[in-house]
């Protein structure tokens, strides 16, 4: 369930907008799953670190263009891709994203991919290392 429920009807979270995880083709319509966020913005309260995302939501075309996976989580609004300034930063992302329940984790150096479930092997708990 959504934090907070604005004037607008809309969902609000303390830490994020839903424009944050809008597609960077700036083209198409915001699809990120509120679910999505809300696990994020526990997350972000659990790490005390700034949450900077560098992608969200993906249409199609902007994921080709990107490079992303056919399957890509992004697609389904499911997946968000957080930007890591240091090791320190690194570890309180982490802490605070396994305490809120993301269990789908893939670490880069540059960059920490979460997503929530999606079906079949998408929907197995998975820690990976880019």
């Amino acid at each position: 369930m959504s934090i907070n429920i604005g004037e607008s009807g809309e969902p609000t979270w303390k830490h994020f907008t839903r424009e944050e995880f809008a597609c960077k083709c700036g083209n198409c319509e915001n699809l990120i799953q509120n679910a999505l966020i809300d696990k994020l913005d526990k997350a972000r309260g659990i790490s005390g670190v700034s949450y900077k995302i560098n992608s969200g939501y993906r249409c199609e075309a902007h994921n080709a263009a990107v490079g992303g996976s056919p399957k890509s989580l992004h697609k389904a609004g499911r997946a968000a891709d957080i930007h890591v300034p240091s090791s320190a930063a690194r570890y309180q992302i982490l802490k605070g994203l396994f305490a809120a329940g993301l269990d789908r984790v893939l670490i880069y150096r540059t960059f920490i991919h979460a997503d929530i479930a999606g079906e079949g092997k998408q929907s197995e708990t998975a820690l990976w290392m880019g």
